[in-house]
């Protein structure tokens, strides 16, 4: 089965199992297709939470742009691993449960945010690890999202460490990458979502 009215250089096929098979010149990758919008799934944006003051711009931009076309946001928010050493100390017992209580906290924030926005309550989940690895097992692990949702900061260094490493991997991602410039005012975002 061919697809009709192709906008990408490569050709798409689709095997028996469903997956696409994306050929460009010699390269061959082999992905499983989202399911955002059959039946039974509901498409979701994902955003990354963090405590700088430009993330509730991407949480604004994906809870606008859920309201629009009938998706849910989530809300992810990583927690760094704390160093083995701290394993030693008998502090590694405490400091998850704190960094967990303030991974609730925060995201508690965006909730309302997403809430107000969008009408509805968003997905939250709390993670520990790499942050751009915890992302990516989190899109691999759920195929009703179908999109990553980031805020650039307003910083002159540029737009942070995560959203650099994260824009320079994007292409790998399975999903659209939003990167949301933290100087949009929310007239500019709504019109844009």
């Amino acid at each position: 089965m061919r697809p009709t009215g192709m906008t990408c250089a490569y050709l798409a096929e689709m095997d028996e199992a469903g997956s696409t098979i994306q050929k460009e010149g010699d390269n061959e990758a082999t992905r499983r297709l989202r399911r955002s919008y059959e039946a039974g799934h509901r498409p979701k944006f994902l955003v990354l939470v963090d405590d700088t003051a430009d993330c509730g711009k991407a949480v604004y931009y994906a809870s606008r742009r859920a309201a629009r076309v009938g998706a849910t946001v989530m809300l992810l928010r990583v927690i760094e691993q704390f160093p083995g050493e701290l394993a030693l100390l008998g502090v590694s017992d405490v400091m998850p449960s704190e960094a967990e209580q303030e991974a609730e906290e925060l995201l508690e924030r965006y909730v309302e945010l997403a809430r107000k926005v969008a009408d509805r309550s968003p997905e939250t989940v709390i993670r520990q690890g790499d942050a751009a690895r915890e992302i990516f097992e989190l899109i691999e692990a759920d195929e009703d999202i179908a999109m990553l949702v980031l805020a650039a900061g307003r910083s002159s260094q540029g737009p942070g460490p995560l959203v650099s490493e994260l824009a320079r991997t994007a292409g790998t991602y399975p999903i659209p990458v939003v990167i949301v410039p933290a100087h949009l005012s929310d007239t500019e975002l709504e019109a844009l979502s």
